[in-house]
């Protein structure tokens, strides 16, 4: 009988609900899974590099497959990402990529046409067009298929490596940046030849330091690498030079720009005003040349520091030293990699030499078993057998008295070997010849024991022949030096007009119908000062209220100590008349300061602003009243000791002042600049840093000598970029003696001495780069001693080294001299001895110099981190 058809139709309905509920999957559930599973693929196959071979899956797949390509041609680019994609299921596209970027960097891939440059950013040419090969140096770090762990390849069709046998840091000497799932890597690359070092330094036991270097050149400040872990950075800077007071010249950029990029920053600057340029020429080839011709007027140091203020002439990069451990992320520092590098090198040199040991001993077992089977004629013990098995039996017990000889058992498999040799062999057998190859065996092993019993010896000894072979001309690029911290508010172009109303008390850019007050830039702040003794900062604008009344208002130069204001004002409570001196150094943005006691109805009755300190004098008329007879006198700023801006003053007069006039402008009160000079960063500095040089007043210079025989006098001024190649730098004393040893185009030796002239601001050579001349020697000691070595290989008869006062030697002429030849016989070394001692009345006596001033030249580097005391007087003089 049939069943209900509802009945049927319901528990059909409950099946199909049960069957829905079964398939439904979480979103959360899928999410955790497959995103995890996404991004542990990205971290582990994609993006980050290997501890251990220092590459990323495309690069590993890239290069064994170069290796498979490998016979001493040149292999077009299409036909190396064709077969590379036998092993990388990711596109054409990014194993193309991938071998241009290592084509580029000049170490694992020797390239053939058009592949781009790094300096200016062209792109490569397609990939049927530009050719590649293994470098030699790749083929002899990067492979030996007897130390490699292989698997399958990702469709199962090929075997490739799990990681290349890398006997080098190759991760720190080519970098590495990728960004992956909820990570990012970056790796800066470091100078070969230093890993190198570094890596010998390792095995002995040594501390190292290692730092980038980048191809691009330019400077690099190292001081917060931190060994290039997780937070660590360092600031790169573009090479620039003035060419003259109207041009600048960049010849070497940061790292991760390209001359293109650097223009756009540039020019991006300019039309903000914050930097001012007529124009600019790229005329970049083989290496960079950037020409920037400035505006009129323009500083070109003042210029250079804007560059790296507003522009990419100066980047900072952030490290993050991220790579795979055995199929995990870590964090860690290059310092680690580098051990690490080393230790895994050191294990693929042993497990090569305990491979090489291995095939030596066979072949010696061999040889030897050969010789016995054929010199004891143990072939004829098989003649009789008729079996496999007994001619096996057969040449095994013949063999039995040698086999303690051998450093293992003999197998079946030795025996069968010994029954393929030929009879031919056996008939022209020599036994001496069959000594000699067993000879040289025995001392191949013996060298390869000696190699496993000192194997750090043996990993130094092909750490120094990898460089001997491949280290030329991979000297350091990018130069390590500190940078000065730049303030883009010093150094931004005054690029607005300031204005203000002084009724209305507003000021700034825009109020182009009122009162100019001075040029200014965007970044600058302001200061206004009123007439009820208030005072207010607030940073320029288009228009900004400073309160009304305003008696001065002027450019705010934060921590400026030299900026004097002299002040009279009446109290609005007591009415007595108060005169004060004080600087403002430090304050709060748009905070109202007061000058006076904070009264109601005070008055300022009179205000200057001296840029230098000075003091002057004013007269002073007073209101006529009973009883009071001196109505008019003077008052001399100088008398009053400078204070804070909080310092009430002094009182000046309890009765009503009329009026007061300037009655001499005065001087300054505040004495000289002190000036340092840092030889790290090569600037100088008016707070205590470097060495000191001098107290420089308005009217006293500063003179610096350059390693190529330029020399200038100048004002002292912290925007001066004295660059790389100064020799000497010190106050200017135009009475000081200058002697200078210089070689000309035919290698002859001269000697000179020189007073320079008084001409500021002015490029002036003591000797001519243009006629190949060269300095050997400088001093600046009154009465210098030398010693001349003779070339005894160029003269028939040898020469004993003379001395020479240089004084006596030669008299004091202009710097454009030529000088005395030192010797008719060529030269092979000049030092200097101890100088005579100095003695005033000497001097004055021999060179005519009256009040002659001693010259003290204290070396750059001390002993010790204090610096030793140095006179006001005191020169520098770096090593040449």
């Amino acid at each position: 009988m049939d069943e209900n058809p509802e009945k049927k139709r319901a528990a059909f309905t409950e099946e199909e609900e049960h069957a829905d509920k079964a398939k439904v999957t979480s979103l959360r559930g899928m999410y955790r899974n497959w995103f995890l599973d996404y991004a542990s693929y990205v971290i582990l196959e994609r993006a980050v590099p290997d501890l251990k071979d220092g590459l990323k899956p495309v690069q590993r797949r890239i290069l064994h497959s170069m290796k498979e390509l490998e016979d001493g041609r040149y292999n077009k680019v299409a036909n190396i990402i064709g077969n590379t994609m036998k092993y990388h299921p990711h596109g054409d596209a990014s194993i193309g990529d991938a071998l241009v970027q290592m084509g580029q960097k000049e170490l694992m891939v020797d390239t053939q046409g058009n592949w781009g440059n790094v300096l200016t950013g062209d792109s490569a040419a397609a990939p049927r067009y530009i050719e590649a090969r293994l470098s030699k140096f790749a083929l002899d770090i990067a492979f030996n298929p007897k130390t490699t762990e292989w698997s399958s390849s990702y469709d199962g069709r090929n075997k490739e490596p799990q990681h290349l046998p890398v006997k080098f840091p190759l991760l720190l000497a080519q970098g590495a940046e990728g960004i992956a799932v909820g990570l990012s890597s970056k790796i800066l690359p470091h100078n070969f030849n230093e890993l190198i070092d570094a890596s010998i330094s390792v095995l002995k036991g040594d501390s190292f330091e290692i730092y980038p270097d980048f191809l691009t050149g330019g400077y690099i400040d190292v001081k917060a690498y931190a060994a290039g872990a997780r937070g660590g950075k360092v600031r790169v800077r573009a090479k620039v030079h003035a060419e003259d007071k109207k041009t600048l010249v960049i010849t070497e950029i940061p790292f991760g720009t390209t001359t293109g990029s650097l223009i756009d920053s540039i020019i991006a600057a300019n039309d903000k005003g914050k930097i001012k340029i007529r124009k600019i020429e790229d005329n970049t080839a083989e290496k960079v040349e950037i020409v920037i011709h400035l505006a009129p007027n323009t500083n070109p140091d003042q210029m250079m520091d804007a560059l790296f203020a507003f522009t990419n002439c100066e980047v900072s990069i952030s490290t993050m030293c991220c790579v795979i451990d055995d199929n995990n992320p870590i964090f860690t520092n290059v310092n680690h990699l580098l051990e690490t590098s080393v230790m895994h090198t050191k294990n693929l040199l042993n497990q090569e030499l305990e491979i090489e040991k291995h095939e030596l001993q066979e072949q010696h077992l061999f040889s030897s078993l050969e010789k016995i089977f054929i010199e004891e004629r143990i072939y004829r013990d098989i003649e009789e057998c008729e079996t496999w098995e007994a001619v096996i039996e057969a040449i095994d017990k013949g063999l039995e008295p040698h086999k303690k000889k051998f450093y293992r058992e003999i197998t079946t498999d030795d025996i069968v070997r010994l029954t393929e040799i030929k009879i031919k062999r056996i008939s022209k057998f020599d036994a001496f010849k069959a000594d000699e190859v067993i000879k040289q065996l025995e001392e191949k092993l013996e060298k390869v024991q000696h190699h496993l019993d000192n194997l750090v010896d043996y990993a130094i000894d092909y750490y120094k022949e990898i460089k001997k072979k491949y280290g030329k001309g991979r000297e350091r690029k990018t130069e390590i030096r500190a940078f000065e911290n730049i303030e883009a508010q010093t150094v931004a172009i005054a690029n607005q007009r300031l204005y203000v109303n002084r009724e209305e008390g507003f000021a700034g850019f825009g109020l182009k119908k009122d009162e100019f007050v001075a040029e200014c830039s965007e970044l600058d702040d302001i200061i206004a000062f009123r007439a009820d003794g208030t005072f207010m900062v607030s940073k320029v604008a288009e228009k900004v209220f400073m309160g009304e009344d305003i008696i001065h208002i002027d450019v705010f130069k934060k921590n400026d100590d030299r900026t004097i204001y002299n002040m009279i004002y009446r109290d609005g409570k007591s009415g007595i008349s108060f005169v004060k001196r004080f600087f403002v150094k430090g304050v709060t943005r748009d905070r109202e300061y007061d000058l006076a006691q904070g009264n109601p109805k005070t008055k300022v009755l009179y205000f200057t602003s001296n840029p230098n300190g000075e003091a002057e004098t004013v007269t002073i008329y007073l209101v006529p009243r009973p009883k009071l007879k001196k109505l008019v006198f003077d008052f001399d700023f100088s008398e009053l000791a400078i204070k804070g801006r909080s310092s009430k003053g002094n009182q000046l007069t309890r009765y009503m002042i009329r009026k007061i006039k300037l009655k001499d402008e005065g001087k300054s009160t505040l004495g000289g600049v002190k000036y340092w000079f840092d030889d790290e960063v090569h600037r100088l500095f008016t707070e205590e840093r470097g060495r000191f040089l001098g107290e420089f007043k308005a009217d006293e210079y500063l003179i610096y000598f350059l390693k190529n025989g330029r020399f200038r006098i100048v004002k002292p001024d912290v925007q001066i970029h004295f660059g790389d190649e100064i020799l000497f730098i010190s106050k200017f004393n135009e009475k000081t003696v200058y002697s200078a040893v210089y070689t000309n185009a035919d290698k002859e030796h001269y000697v000179k001495r020189f007073q320079a002239e008084n001409a500021v601001d002015k490029w002036m050579e003591f000797i001519s780069e243009e006629e190949n001349e060269t300095l050997v020697h400088f001093s600046t000691e009154w009465f210098p001693k030398i010693t001349i070595k003779f070339n005894n290989r160029k003269l028939k008869n040898n020469r004993d080294p003379e001395t020479i006062i240089v004084h006596e030697f030669i008299g004091i002429k202009g710097y454009k001299a030529k000088g005395k030849k030192l010797s008719r016989y060529p030269l092979s070394k000049i030092e200097e001895e101890e100088a005579l001692p100095f003695d005033n009345e000497s001097i004055q006596e021999k060179l005519g110099i009256e009040n002659a001033i001693p010259v003290f030249k204290p070396k750059i580097e001390s002993e010790n981190d204090e610096d030793p005391p140095v006179e006001d007087d005191g020169q520098i003089s770096l090593t040449l």
